[in-house]
């Protein structure tokens, strides 16, 4: 019996998220096919439709757990300590240097090793 009303509730599920598809794309179709209609009115039309369709989509489970993890994640973003606009500078500098740095060291190697295969072939640069 409980295999019955899960099997149910699934079935119910998917429907719910068909139709949350079909009203969103036939609005978005109405929006293209009607242009002849006021810019304004078709974008009404369009944002009501959504959200119809994102009514229809948090009644079922993959819904509301979409819902259930986009609240939690705006819930760990305000959790961030975001560095000060110093430390980001002083960061940044600091890349940046390195990045030069290593640079020019692997220049120096790279020289280095064209000598050395110049040396021992007596071709190249």
């Amino acid at each position: 019996m409980a295999d019955v009303r899960l099997s149910a509730g699934v079935m119910a599920d998917k429907i719910k998220v068909v139709m949350a598809i079909l009203v969103l794309g036939s609005a978005l179709a109405g929006f293209y096919v009607y242009d002849s209609q006021a810019l304004l009115l078709r974008w009404v039309l369009l944002l009501v439709a959504l959200g119809v369709s994102t009514a229809i989509l948090l009644q079922a489970e993959v819904g509301r757990s979409t819902w259930s993890f986009l609240r939690d994640s705006t819930i760990e973003v305000r959790k961030v300590v975001w560095p000060a606009r110093s430390e980001t500078v002083q960061s940044t500098l600091v890349v940046i240097a390195m990045v030069v740095l290593l640079g020019v060291l692997l220049w120096m190697l790279d020289m280095f090793l064209a000598w050395i295969v110049h040396l021992l072939t007596g071709q190249g640069g």
